[in-house]
């Protein structure tokens, strides 16, 4: 029985329950069909509304994702390339404790080898200090020596200071004798011949015709010069050479090579042993003429040598000149210079005087000067010229001296008094370069200059007139030198031809 109420009572409770969900459905059947269609028109459009809200959310999203895919893809590439850079590191770390390792036992080898240097340090000082000692005792006994020895050199020097006093009462008498002698070998003011019978030399005849034309250097010849009283020539010009002719056939006898530079002044000692040429690289250079070979290479100018000159008497002393304004005095014998001289013009030309102790010298400004060689200082000056001097030639006897400057004036003075004594010019004759170069007769009666036209214009220096014009080169004549023995007279031009003439 209570099984049966218990049925009935759940029946009545499902009973109850389905009325309460179909409650709305039945409510809503109830309602008028235009109220239901409107309600169901809103929840329609509301349901749009949120349908594309939706779709707008899910737009967002998506890109969203796309971004966040892209920043994981990125974040992925860098960590693995912070991977390969700690593999890098990882690596480069154990090469560096490797050479940490390496560096720390070189280290204690080189810690090892500085306490051995420090002991061996020591050592050398102790050494230092024991030869300090011995130094200081040989520098005293040095001192002791260099008293002992400066004692002896002044007992020495006053030896030989009277034996320079001896000798030079012995040359002073010798002097006076020579003179005695010349004045005995005077003849009508030309030296002919000495008691000996040596030929000093002749009378000068006056030069007329080309004896021979020879074609001497590649370029031009500079500078021309004859043994001292003999008729060999000599030669040099810008191929550099220097070459010996024997005049009388107009034959090569030998070439000396060797100078660095153009050859632009000549010399020969007195003893013809040597040859001294002054040329453009800043040199001089000496060559012995038996041999060929160069004896000395003096050196000390700092630009072109121009002018050089030997002692009349000794075949030891050259004097030279160069652009550098100095003039230089040179002992052959030690192959040094021994004195310069300092000037403001620059020197053209040069020569030695008779007893060799003064240097006559043209400049650039026109002026002759005299120098003491010995001591450097200016004796004498002299305005000879309103241009540049391009010569300078001492006569025989040193009473006279000839001048050359580019005013195309020749004058002549006295080297006791520096008066000009005469002046030789000529409407044709045009010097061509600043050192061309004029010449004296031996028996100091003619004066030779070449000209610009290539003729060489020959005065009589007495009368002061032009007695011969010589007309065989067409180049310009560079310089001019009479031989000693009076004869010939040859002249140099700019294309390297030389002329003799008779």
């Amino acid at each position: 029985m209570e099984a049966i109420n218990d049925a009935l009572r759940a029946l009545r409770k499902r009973h109850l329950l389905e009325e309460g969900a179909h409650a709305p459905a039945i409510s809503a059947l109830s309602k008028p069909l235009i109220s239901q269609g409107s309600e169901w028109k809103e929840k329609t459009e509301k349901l749009e509304t949120e349908l594309q809200q939706c779709y707008k959310a899910q737009s967002r999203l998506s890109e969203q994702l796309v971004i966040e895919v892209a920043e994981s893809r990125t974040s992925k590439a860098i960590l693995q390339e912070k991977e390969l850079l700690i593999n890098d590191l990882q690596k480069e770390l154990t090469q560096r404790r490797e050479d940490c390792t390496r560096l720390q036992e070189e280290l204690e080898e080189k810690t090892k080898t500085v306490d051995v240097l420090i002991a061996e340090n020591l050592e050398i000082r102790s050494q230092l200090e024991e030869m300090t000692s011995r130094v200081q005792k040989a520098e005293t006994e040095n001192k002791m020596l260099i008293d002992r020895w400066m004692l002896q050199k002044m007992q020495d020097a006053e030896r030989l200071n009277e034996a320079n006093d001896l000798y030079e009462e012995m040359l002073a008498k010798l002097k006076a004798n020579g003179l005695e002698t010349l004045a005995r070998q005077q003849v009508d003011g030309i030296v002919r011949r000495n008691e000996d019978g040596t030929d000093h030399f002749v009378e000068s005849t006056i030069p007329s015709t080309c004896a021979n034309r020879i074609h001497a250097h590649e370029g031009g010849c500079g500078s021309i010069v004859f043994e001292y009283n003999s008729g060999t020539l000599f030669t040099g010009g810008q191929d550099r050479a220097v070459k010996m002719w024997d005049t009388n056939s107009g034959t090569l006898i030998k070439s000396l090579y060797g100078s660095l530079g153009n050859i632009l002044d000549m010399a020969v000692t007195h003893d013809n042993k040597s040859v001294i040429a002054a040329t453009s690289s800043n040199n001089l250079f000496v060559w012995d003429v038996s041999s060929g070979r160069v004896r000395h290479t003096l050196t000390g100018h700092t630009d072109k040598v121009c002018a050089v000159d030997v002692s009349k008497f000794s075949s030891r002393h050259v004097v030279s000149a160069a652009y550098d304004r100095t003039i230089k005095l040179w002992d052959l014998h030690k192959g040094y210079c021994t004195n310069t001289v300092l000037f403001t013009s620059n020197c053209n030309a040069i020569c030695l005087s008779i007893d060799g102790l003064t240097v006559f010298s043209g400049h650039m400004d026109g002026n002759l000067r005299l120098w003491d060689i010995q001591t450097g200082k200016l004796l004498s000056e002299v305005a000879g010229h309103s241009s540049a001097v391009t010569s300078v030639s001492l006569s025989r006897n040193g009473n006279r001296i000839l001048t050359s400057g580019r005013d195309n004036v020749h004058n002549v003075f006295d080297t006791r008094t520096l008066e000009i004594c005469g002046t030789l010019r000529a409407s044709g004759n045009r010097l061509a370069s600043n050192w061309s170069r004029s010449c004296i007769s031996p028996d100091d009666d003619y004066v030779a200059a070449g000209s610009a036209d290539g003729s060489v214009h020959v005065w009589s220096l007495s009368k002061g007139n032009i007695v011969s014009i010589l007309k065989e080169q067409t180049s310009p004549i560079l310089c001019c030198s009479w031989s000693g023995i009076g004869k010939p007279l040859a002249s140099a031009d700019k294309n390297g031809y030389v002329c003799t003439w008779t």
